[in-house]
């Protein structure tokens, strides 16, 4: 039995009466994937208001590893709304938060003393862990990476790489930032792996003699694999490297988890993947299963290094967002949604390696972290942004929820619930390589 039924174009009737009023009412800054709206998600299915119902592989932007409104997440919100909503966890505490501070401090990476404490956002927890990386170091400068992601708050933003449409005419920036090159093997033709990474790895050591001094960098931060990047994945050896360099200068490593986090690489958190043990750690989207809620946590010598009041937030830790957490995480450990994010990325692969097109230049994935880049041929390797929008179109008018992401527009990534079926699952990726087919088919002709 089929998943989607698409009963109107896009925007329906009612979405279109929708669009008028946002139009007039909301500034046209936030961007909108699809344009129509939401009245009831459950899994990997949205339905909107017009009554089409689409399959999910956008998952909020990675914000749904346990897919829309888990069961037991949403059977935790109705008791604790039953009880009580935001006393403030810096007014007066509740245990939601500790017994949440704790699971973390037991599921991340490393068995060292670690502790953990909540905000509401990504772009807060790398703001924050930024905040205690300078106080524990006494340094200033942090180092990101090239095409790195990690908000848009000024910190955030500064770290982030990408210019348009995150930082153009928003300047001037946060001083001492700089950033790093990050392996993208597929562009990098002249150079095997192991050749790039050995190239980046001595060109990090000459920075510190041309940029900046290893004594006054705090802390270097990295997405174990880049997500608004286009879903580009490091070699274990160059992060076991990056963290070495880290360890040699007594440079702090944080691991942004922000996107990779909670089961979407095949493991609980995508670091793991390169037996790396990071200091600390940003954690936010599927965390809360859509929930405002995210976290830093790190060893706990570092993380005392801030003094009474020197972090948090009114709405950190919100008690909704840690009794949803704290089901997420009994979700992905009981369900074995690790072992589904990588038969999940199996089957992607095999079906895309299978398509005999051109314009496909690379397929990649880790676990359920998934990409396609599209190129205008496989020889010259240029960006084809344009395709990339023409297929983006034709999955939604047939019912599949897609996104784009990379420097140039020019890849396709699925982040799929982990809990979409095997028939959702195969349905909605033969609705995106018909979409491809018949997309490359028209800009051939």
């Amino acid at each position: 039995m089929k998943s989607i039924n698409i009963k109107t174009s896009l925007p329906g009737p009612k979405a279109a009466e929708l669009l008028e009023r946002k139009n007039k009412n909301v500034p046209k800054g936030p961007f909108n994937t699809i344009q129509t709206f939401a009245s009831k998600a459950e899994g990997a299915l949205i339905t909107d208001v017009d009554g089409n119902t689409f399959i999910d592989f956008a998952g909020a932007i990675g914000t749904l590893n346990a897919g829309h409104c888990p069961p037991r997440v949403v059977e935790a919100l109705h008791r604790q709304i039953d009880s009580y909503l935001h006393p403030c966890f810096h007014v007066m505490m509740y245990e939601p938060y500790i017994e949440l501070a704790e699971t973390l401090n037991s599921i991340t990476p490393g068995n060292h003393d670690k502790k953990t404490f909540f905000l509401s956002s990504g772009a807060e927890a790398v703001e924050n862990a930024v905040k205690i990386a300078r106080k524990y170091t006494g340094r200033k400068a942090i180092i990101s990476f090239e095409r790195g992601f990690h908000g848009r708050t000024y910190m955030a933003m500064s770290l982030t790489s990408k210019v348009k449409p995150y930082k153009y005419e928003f300047g001037p920036f946060v001083p001492d930032t700089y950033k790093w090159a990050y392996p993208y093997y597929y562009r990098s033709e002249f150079l095997t792996v192991e050749q790039l990474d050995e190239a980046l790895l001595k060109r990090f050591e000459t920075f510190f003699q041309s940029e900046v001094p290893p004594e006054d960098v705090a802390a270097v931060i990295m997405e174990p694999v880049q997500g608004e990047g286009g879903f580009v994945i490091p070699s274990r050896k160059f992060v076991q490297g990056v963290k070495a360099l880290c360890e040699k200068y007594g440079i702090l490593f944080i691991a942004d988890e922000v996107q990779t986090g909670f089961g979407r690489t095949g493991k609980m958190f995508a670091i793991e993947h390169s037996d790396v043990i990071p200091d600390l750690i940003t954690m936010s989207k599927s965390i809360g299963a859509g929930l405002p809620i995210s976290a830093v946590t790190g060893r706990a010598e570092i993380m005392d290094a801030t003094n009474v009041g020197e972090i948090g937030g009114t709405y950190g830790g919100s008690p909704l967002g840690c009794v949803a957490a704290l089901e997420v995480i009994k979700t992905i450990q009981e369900e074995d949604l690790l072992e589904r994010a990588n038969l999940i990325g199996k089957v992607f692969k095999e079906r895309f390696d299978r398509l005999q097109v051109e314009q496909i230049g690379e397929v990649r994935q880790l676990g359920a972290m998934c990409a396609i880049e599209f190129v205008k041929d496989r020889a010259s390797r240029e960006p084809n942004k344009e395709l990339v929008q023409r297929v983006v179109q034709d999955c939604h008018q047939n019912g599949l929820v897609v996104m784009t992401a990379g420097l140039y527009g020019n890849i396709i990534r699925l982040l799929v619930p982990l809990v979409v079926t095997d028939s959702q699952l195969n349905e909605g990726i033969a609705v995106l390589e018909k979409a491809i087919k018949i997309c490359t088919q028209t800009q051939k002709a």
